[in-house]
This record gives structure tokens, C-alpha cells and sequence, in this order.
């Protein structure tokens, strides 16, 4: 379930692309069960500020998501609402039995690894956010935009990571745990270790972030990494493997080593300096945002 307001903000969120990301962050859930999805549903609630042309184009982003990455929009509802837009979709996926992948699979010395990068969708958010104030401030100023493509795109329309599901099948790799990377990488770590019962090392200098993410935190003078663990929203994929697997993966670009699980129920990032700290998840938390 997406709120106006709450999860999105449509002074700068295109109807067409929140209704994309709307579909494709459910799809993201049944890829991180290793599984594939095959319908969904949508429910709408809006209020009367919305015209049939813009219910439309929140619908055509929606379809669009379902005609690229091969799922049937099978039903729903459309309601009134009193207070702004709410999205709610169920996504409906299926799997053979002995390759779904829970979050509780993990043991004791397996790899951590992660699809992509992280850190680009809470930086174009802060970036979009940004904007809007200086507009607010002064209406002529128009926003500065300019090379910052990739995060904003990262932000608006992201992409669950399928293609990551069909590699790691390609390549005879199947993860003993996994979810999805939608709170902060250091939430979803911590979902892993709780579930598996086990404790973890995490490298601060293994995460992958891309370069403008990079820029950009510096421009916010804020830490690139602090902001792969914390930011969200990144729908990469966060899995254990067997330390066999390695071999299979590590001269693939695609997939970063970034720690290893252990005994205990300690979950420890180790800086850059080589000291450890324990690891905290300060991401998002769904009852804490009002």
C-alpha cells in the first residue's frame, strides 16, 4: 500500500511513474522468494481532485509494468477517499516448491552478497526534495536537475531485479536466504540474521555505490555508505550463498561480496578503518512515519 503524503509526493512524482513504481515494488517481493509473478490486483482510493485523465495515466504506468515484465492485472476496486490518493496492490506469484527462498535459510560462514548498487533511490529523493523547497521559496527558480539522471530515475521509477532471479538460475546458484532491498541495506541485513538466527560481518567497503551517489552525498555532505545502509527503496536483491557458490559469482558484475554470516546473534559492519560496530538499521520504519 502506497499514501500520498506518506510513501509519495505528487508535486514531483509523475502519475505515469508512481504508477509504475506502484507494481513493480510488489513484483520486487515475489522475486526476493525466488519465485516469479504472475498476476496482480489493484485497489485505488482518490479523492475528486482527480480528473479521468489522470487516473488514466496512473493506470497506464501500472500496465506498462505488468506488459514488461510479463504479469496479468486481474482485478481490484476504485474507492472514494477524503485525503488524497492510496494505492494498494497484491501481487500474486508462484514457484516449485523446493526452489522458493525464505529469509531463515542462512548458516553459519555463508556470503552475503547484493545485486546492483545501493544508495541512488535516497539520494534522487533527496534531490527531488531539495528542489521543492527552493521552488516553494521562489516559484521562477526552475529545479536543478542536470546529471542527475540515473538517482532521480532510481527513485521514480525503479525496477525489481528479475533479471537477477534468471541469472542466478543461468548460473546454477541457488541462495539459501534472501529478501528484497526496499528499508536500507543494514534493516534487511538484520531481517536475514534474526530470521536465520545467526549474527553477520558486514564490509563498509564492499558496498557497491555508484559514483554519482557518491557526488551527490558529498554535494549533502552526507556519507555515501550511511546512506546504502540506511536510504532504501534500491529493490536490489540481498541474498546468502555457500561459500562453494563463490566461484560462480565473483567475476560476475552484477553481484558484490559484501560480508558473511556468523555464529551468535552479534551483526557487525566493519569500517573502512577496520573497526567494528554493531550494526544498526535506521531506515524506514512504517509506524514511525506519520
Amino acid at each position: 500500500m502506497l499514501v500520498e503524503g506518506v510513501h509519495f509526493d505528487l508535486s514531483y512524482s509523475p502519475l505515469k511513474h508512481l504508477g509504475y513504481k506502484a507494481a513493480v515494488v510488489n513484483f520486487s517481493d515475489i522475486y526476493a522468494m525466488n519465485g516469479q509473478v504472475k498476476q496482480i490486483t489493484v485497489s485505488v482510493a482518490l479523492s475528486n481532485r482527480f480528473s479521468l485523465e489522470a487516473v488514466e495515466e496512473l493506470y497506464s504506468g501500472i500496465v506498462l509494468a505488468c506488459q514488461i515484465y510479463g504479469v496479468d492485472l486481474v482485478g481490484g476496486d476504485t474507492v472514494s477517499s477524503n485525503s488524497g490518493l492510496i494505492i494498494g496492490i497484491t501481487a500474486i506469484g508462484e514457484a516449485q516448491k523446493e526452489e522458493v527462498v525464505y529469509r531463515n535459510g542462512a548458516k553459519d560462514k555463508e556470503l552475503l552478497v547484493v545485486t546492483g548498487d545501493l544508495g541512488a533511490a535516497y539520494m534522487g529523493l533527496q534531490i527531488l526534495e531539495r528542489e521543492k523547497a527552493v521552488f516553494r521559496s521562489d516559484p521562477n527558480i526552475q529545479p536543478d536537475l542536470e546529471g542527475n539522471d540515473y538517482i532521480l530515475e532510481r527513485q521514480l521509477k525503479p525496477e525489481a531485479r528479475k533479471d537477477m532471479i534468471e541469472l542466478l538460475q543461468k548460473l546454477n546458484v541457488k541462495p539459501t536466504s534472501m529478501i528484497d532491498v526496499s528499508d536500507g541495506l543494514a534493516s534487511e541485513v538484520l531481517h536475514l540474521c534474526k530470521s536465520s538466527g545467526l549474527g553477520c560481518q558486514l564490509f563498509g567497503e564492499k558496498i557497491p555505490i555508484d559514483p554519482t551517489v557518491m557526488n551527490a552525498a558529498e554535494d549533502f555532505n552526507l556519507d555515501p555508505t550511511t546512506c546504502a545502509l540506511n536510504g532504501g527503496e534500491d529493490y536490489e536483491l540481498l541474498f546468502t550463498v555457500q561459500q562453494s557458490d563463490y566461484d560462480r559469482l565473483k567475476a560476475n558484475p552484477n553481484f558484490t561480496f559484501i560480508g558473511h554470516m556468523s555464529e551468535g546473534s552479534s551483526a557487525q559492519l566493519v569500517t573502512k578503518s577496520g573497526q567494528s560496530v554493531e550494526l544498526t538499521a535506521q531506515g524506514w520504519d512504517a509506524f514511525l512515519h506519520k
